[in-house]
């Protein structure tokens, strides 16, 4: 199983096919094996290396303060560890919050980015804001893993016929060391980088479930920000898109990044431009 050591914490990460580097990023509370929809299909045509961010998975989980910047750089270091040339990175959730925070920080490891169901902020604008974010951050101190899984398996897989789906969480979800959970949880709280969005010029698809937490508007208007983006809504999904609609998902994805392999028509008085 190959692990790669940066800053002191052993990260686990999985390196299948051959061809154009894509990255995939995982949220919180989850792992690699949340793309257990996406790794058989994408590995046929390019290269994929997955990633346990540190506190998930198989990574370690060290006691400290996790935040989103170092999230990045763990990323980084891989990309770099692998000697990989600017990679596709795709990220769910908190996955999508680090490859924002990796876009703005280091925009030349990125060939193109895809953010599913994400933001570039999680910042209380209102009161109403505050009461959400607050009862968040106290309910995850108070319940057990355990039942924080339950009730989350229910939200995002709420049909009859999503009970395998459920269980999955159910399941998966008492696995996460409940400090590392928290401690990234507090990384995620509070931070932003929408005031930077106009660094990130290479190709961006950021996918949005129609039900998701946050309302396909607010992913409209981060979108308008973003050089070079666009959005695209996947009907009777919810926030594990890759999950609850995967062929849709990857087909989606596909066409993208078919787009930006694409070559591109040079121009004798321009020298070609990175992304």
């Amino acid at each position: 199983m190959p692990y790669f050591e940066h800053a002191g914490c052993q990260l686990y990460y999985e390196d299948h096919g051959q061809g154009e580097p894509l990255l995939l990023v995982h949220g919180l509370g989850s792992s690699i094996q949340d793309w257990e929809y996406q790794l058989p299909h994408l590995h046929q045509q390019r290269r994929v290396v997955a990633v346990d961010l540190r506190g998930h998975g198989r990574s370690d989980k060290p006691r400290e303060r996790y935040s989103m910047a170092a999230f990045a750089a763990d990323v980084a270091a891989l990309i770099e560890q692998l000697d990989l040339p600017p990679v596709h990175l795709v990220g769910i959730s908190m996955g999508g919050m680090v490859g924002f925070q990796l876009g703005v920080d280091r925009p030349e490891l990125l060939r193109s980015l895809c953010i599913v169901n994400s933001a570039p902020e999680v910042k209380a604008k209102s009161a109403a804001d505050w009461w959400m974010l607050a009862k968040r951050w106290s309910l995850s101190r108070l319940l057990s893993l355990q039942t924080i899984g339950k009730g989350l398996g229910r939200l995002l897989f709420p049909l009859p016929e999503q009970a395998e789906l459920r269980a999955k969480v159910e399941q998966r979800w008492p696995q996460n060391d409940k400090r590392a959970y928290l401690a990234s949880l507090d990384a995620i709280i509070g931070w932003g980088v929408r005031e930077r969005l106009a660094a990130i010029t290479c190709p961006t698809l950021v996918i949005s479930g129609d039900r998701d937490y946050t309302p396909v508007a607010a992913k409209q208007a981060y979108v308008a920000e973003l050089p070079n983006a666009r959005l695209v809504v996947i009907e009777r999904s919810r926030h594990a898109t890759p999950m609850d609609q995967p062929d849709r998902f990857n087909a989606v994805l596909d066409d993208f990044l078919a787009q930006v392999e694409q070559p591109q028509p040079q121009h004798d008085n321009k020298d070609p431009q990175p992304c």
